[in-house]
């Protein structure tokens, strides 16, 4: 605490120094003539914020200084800059440093390490955006499936030994000494699928004793949809860690209409003591490599033709799978699984089975082919997204096939808060910014005021929307006007502006 202490009374000399009289005043920027919304859940105000560097020193109604550069916001809103809590724009970063698709929807802050992945080992992640730094702000959790390959190598297909664990508590010690934010699983991908709940525990109570924290991409998001609930609680309750659980959603026809079951289970919990929180991304649709699909039939043999019949009766439908990228046919690109199988004179279930076995062939979850599975109901995802415990995050990628990658944002902003009136304007900005960084870990971020690091976005609430789609997920969205970060203007007028502020964000000192 005295560390944490200590580093925001140091953001403050700006400040201070500016009440000696003796002093020159700071050049700074002052945004003027904005209806601020400083992300705490309050209502808007009508003053002005002065930045100077990469720090606002000032949030109010006072005079600007001669010197500042005025920049007039004509009554848009001000917001702190977006934290994405579960991205995938860290790949290819370093190809593409302006990261249009994460700047040009309001996002400031990305948090990283994913689904049981990161770039390993963190420190030298670090060190190269320190070397060569992007537009945006980047955080990272250590990834269990990084820590388990480099412990069990190939030879993961089972549980750990005692040895194996105490191998992997020692490399999340480092890493979480290098700044992670905790642990982050990914328990339906290999190798995280064959981790016992006794190693995650052990994992996640390393974590914590950092203070860090868990984050999952459940054991199953569709037919062992409660058991892996059950889990991620108990593993927050055994290793007295905050949880929180990656891309929530009823994945699977069966569940429709339950969202209140599952909210009643994450209350009871809370209630019992365990910090479990969640994000969710505003869309009907997940994506995934199209192989995954092999994973949900028995013993993975794709002459199971029972495998096809349930994916394509209690998970999707034939018209809910959209291929949007198959290697060994490029021509089914963007085609649903009802129009490949038409187009052959074939039927779904078979259809199914072929296009797996086509893509397995040429390497499976390496082939680069990808789907969308429409499996979300819209009812459920409200009633989820409107919990007090929901974070926004998008899943997406800087160039990927899913429209979530150019678009969350703002589809939250638009869709839900404008048309669908889910919720006030100030409490959607709360859960994109001030909640989202409590919920992760990172410090001085996602609020508006005096001390904390220049993130902001100015949008126009009335016009702001997404306009990715799956059929063209790479074009940005509208109403986003502005984009700073570290008090460097990375976005304006629908265009990256090529600087290069971000910088990477270490866990908060407790």
């Amino acid at each position: 605490m005295i560390k944490r202490s200590l580093a925001f009374l140091s953001s403050l000399v700006l400040v201070l120094t500016a009440c000696v009289s003796d002093a020159p005043e700071p050049v700074g920027m002052v945004i003027i003539n904005a209806r601020v919304i400083d992300g705490s859940g309050g209502p808007s105000r009508k003053v002005n914020v002065r930045v100077v560097r990469d720090r606002i020193v000032n949030v109010g109604k006072f005079e600007p200084f001669a010197e500042d550069t005025l920049v007039d916001a004509k009554g848009l809103v001000l917001a702190p800059g977006f934290v994405d809590v579960h991205s995938h724009h860290g790949d290819g970063l370093f190809e593409m440093p302006g990261a249009l698709a994460a700047v040009s929807q309001g996002i400031t802050t990305i948090v990283v390490g994913q689904d049981g992945d990161q770039n390993y080992p963190l420190a030298e992640f670090f060190a190269s955006l320190e070397a060569s730094p992007a537009a945006i702000n980047v955080a990272s959790y250590a990834g269990h499936g990084t820590l388990r390959n480099q412990v069990m190598g190939e030879d993961y297909q089972r549980h750990a030994t005692p040895e194996e664990l105490a191998e992997m508590v020692g490399l999340l010690r480092t890493e979480m000494e290098a700044g992670a934010l905790g642990l982050g699983t990914g328990l339906e991908y290999d190798p995280g699928s064959f981790s016992a709940t006794e190693e995650l525990v052990e994992l996640a109570r390393e974590a914590a004793s950092h203070g860090g924290r868990y984050i999952s991409h459940i054991r199953s998001e569709d037919q062992y949809f409660w058991e892996a609930i059950d889990e991620v609680i108990d593993i927050g309750r055994e290793a007295q860690s905050p949880v929180q659980v990656s891309h929530i959603k009823l994945a699977m026809t069966r569940w429709w209409g339950q969202a209140d079951r599952l909210i009643s289970k994450l209350d009871e919990a809370r209630a019992s003591g365990v910090d479990i929180t969640a994000d969710i991304y505003p869309y009907r649709a997940w994506n995934s490599g199209f192989s995954w699909l092999t994973t949900l039939f028995p013993d993975r043999d794709l002459d199971r033709r029972d495998g096809a019949e349930y994916i394509l009766r209690d998970m999707l439908s034939p018209e809910g799978i959209l291929v949007a990228i198959y290697r060994p046919e490029p021509a089914y690109d963007g085609m649903t699984i009802a129009a490949i199988a038409e187009l052959r004179g074939s039927d779904p279930e078979t259809t199914l089975m072929e296009l797996l076995k086509a893509d397995m062939a040429i390497g499976g979850e390496n082939s680069g082919s990808q789907m969308l599975g429409f499996a979300m109901d819209e009812p459920d995802i409200e009633f989820i997204m409107a919990w007090p415990h929901t974070v926004i995050g998008s899943d997406g990628d800087l160039a990927g096939a899913h429209p979530r990658g150019f678009g969350a944002f703002t589809r939250f902003l638009g869709h839900y808060i404008r048309e669908r009136n889910l919720m006030p304007l100030e409490e959607g900005i709360r859960k994109m910014t001030s909640l989202s960084a409590q919920d992760v870990g990172i410090a001085e971020r996602g609020s508006i005021q005096v001390g904390y690091y220049a993130d902001l976005v100015l949008f126009d609430p009335e016009r702001v929307g997404d306009r990715a789609t799956p059929e063209a997920p790479h074009v940005p969205s509208t109403g986003i006007e502005r984009v700073w970060v570290n008090g460097q203007l990375v976005f304006e007028g629908g265009q990256i502006t090529g600087n290069r502020p971000g910088k990477p964000i270490r866990r908060a000192s407790s």
